[in-house]
């Protein structure tokens, strides 16, 4: 091949990349379910996120997080030993004296995790979280209880939007996003439903208002 025919290929190539980066991004139909006024994806979301068999509850601001997560704990009669993310908004909540908190997440089996979540999915009931050193996966997933805090701001209408949101906060994209809805549960032992067998028994969801810090 002369260099004057590779460099007419090379020339194609790069004129044919160019015009596909230039042309509209395709984007599969969205649901109507996905859609909506932010009031509407809210309701939805709450509404989805229980039809998987999440608890919901919702506080106006952080300052109250720690009074709703004990009254929680004290419904489900489950201990206030927990295990924190080393999230800093997490870390800056005065806990209730009674809580022995912790943040190994190897030690986290058996106990109560709570952690932030990214986004909230109206169009399944789905949270979206992601790893991270402050974060890590494993308290998404050995707990036998996992209480996830959400923005209300933070609630989305597809997966589409939630994967959006991700991408527009981190310059490098998270090694893990996980999506998660309602609490662990397979049917592949002799077809029966079994609950918490690959991850937590209980997911409760808290969403609160305000700002997100």
């Amino acid at each position: 091949m002369t260099d004057g025919a590779r460099q007419e290929i090379l020339d194609r190539i790069r004129s044919a990349n160019s015009a596909a980066e230039a042309g509209p991004v395709r984007t599969h139909p969205i649901p109507a379910r996905a859609q909506g006024a932010e009031s509407e994806l809210r309701g939805r979301f709450i509404d989805m996120a229980r039809e998987a068999d999440a608890t919901i509850d919702h506080v106006a601001s952080l300052d109250t997080l720690s009074k709703a997560v004990r009254s929680f704990l004290d419904q489900e009669s489950l201990p206030k030993t927990i295990t924190l993310a080393r999230n800093s908004v997490l870390r800056s909540i005065a806990w209730e004296p009674d809580f022995d908190i912790g943040d190994d997440p190897m030690g986290a089996s058996n106990m109560v995790a709570i952690t932030p979540a990214f986004a909230g999915i109206a169009e399944t009931g789905t949270l979206l979280v992601h790893s991270g050193p402050r974060n890590p996966n494993q308290l998404h997933f050995l707990p036998e209880t996992h209480i996830a805090v959400l923005w209300t701001k933070a609630i989305v209408g597809s997966y589409e939007d939630a994967w959006n949101r991700i991408v527009k906060r981190f310059k490098t994209l998270p090694r893990s996003v996980t999506l998660i809805t309602g609490p662990s549960r397979s049917s592949d032992i002799e077809r029966q439903l079994q609950i918490g067998v690959h991850g937590p028994h209980r997911l409760h969801i808290v969403l609160y208002d305000g700002q997100e810090r």
